[in-house]
C-alpha cells in the first residue's frame, strides 16, 4: 500500500459509514438517502483500478471493508433518541449487511472491471457498477430487513420494513423493503451512468500527476 492509495482508502471508508447511517433514514416514499452516497463507492473503486490496477483496488476495498466494520460496530453502541425511545446509530443487521454486501459487490465490481479494461473507456466501469450495484443491493436489503433473517438481532424491530405494500405504490404486495430495494438499484443504475463523466476526469488527473 502507498500513499497515493491513502485517498482512496479514506474516502471508501466514509462513504461506507456514511451510508451505514443514512440508509436508516427515508427519502421519500420509497428511497433512503444511504442511495445517494453508497454508489460513490463503485466510482472510488473503479478509480483506484483504472488508474493503480486491480491489485491496488482490491487493496483498497479490503481496508475500506475493515475501517468501515469497525466504524460500523462503534455505531451500534452509540445509541440515539427519537419519537421516544432509544435506537442505535446503526444497527447489527445493517452493519452485517452493508459489510457483506460491500465486500462481495466490489470484489466483483474489480474482477469484472479488470476483465474489460482493455475495451472502451466506458464499458469496463459501467458493467461492473451495474453488476455490482445489483447484487449489494440484493444482499444488503435482504439480509437488513428481510423478516426471514431477524435471528441475526432478534431485538431490533425492522417490522416497519416488512409491512406488506404494492410494490412502489402500484405493483403487486411485497414487503416495504422489497420496494425500498428496488427504488435504491433504481437509483444505483442512474448513477452508474451519471458517474461515467467524473470517472474520465478524475482518471485522467490521477493519472497525469501520479
Amino acid at each position: 500500500m502507498t500513499r497515493a492509495h491513502l485517498p482512496g482508502i479514506l474516502a471508501m471508508a466514509a462513504i461506507v459509514v456514511a451510508s451505514n447511517i443514512l440508509v436508516q433514514h427515508l427519502f421519500g416514499n420509497w428511497l433512503t438517502w444511504g442511495a445517494f452516497t453508497y454508489p460513490l463507492a463503485f466510482l472510488v473503486t473503479d478509480v483506484m483500478n483504472r488508474v493503480y490496477g486491480a491489485q491496488a483496488a482490491r487493496k483498497v476495498v479490503f481496508a475500506g471493508f475493515l475501517v468501515g466494520v469497525v466504524c460500523s460496530l462503534i455505531g451500534t453502541q452509540v445509541m440515539l433518541q427519537g419519537d421516544g425511545f432509544t435506537f442505535p446509530a446503526v444497527t447489527l443487521r445493517i452493519a452485517i449487511g452493508s459489510g457483506l454486501a460491500f465486500l462481495t459487490a466490489q470484489l466483483l465490481d474489480v474482477g469484472i472491471f479488470a476483465a474489460l479494461r482493455t475495451g472502451v473507456w466506458w464499458k469496463a466501469p459501467l458493467v461492473s457498477t451495474l453488476v455490482g450495484s445489483t447484487v449489494d443491493t440484493a444482499l444488503f436489503f435482504t439480509i437488513a430487513f428481510s423478516a426471514g433473517l431477524t435471528f441475526i438481532e432478534p431485538g431490533n424491530n425492522v417490522s416497519w420494513a416488512g409491512e406488506v405494500l404494492p410494490i412502489l405504490g402500484f405493483g403487486p404486495a411485497a414487503p416495504l423493503w422489497v420496494s425500498l430495494a428496488i427504488a435504491d438499484w433504481a437509483v444505483k443504475l442512474t448513477l452508474a451512468l451519471i458517474a461515467l463523466a467524473p470517472f474520465r476526469w478524475i482518471t485522467a488527473r490521477v493519472a497525469h500527476t501520479a
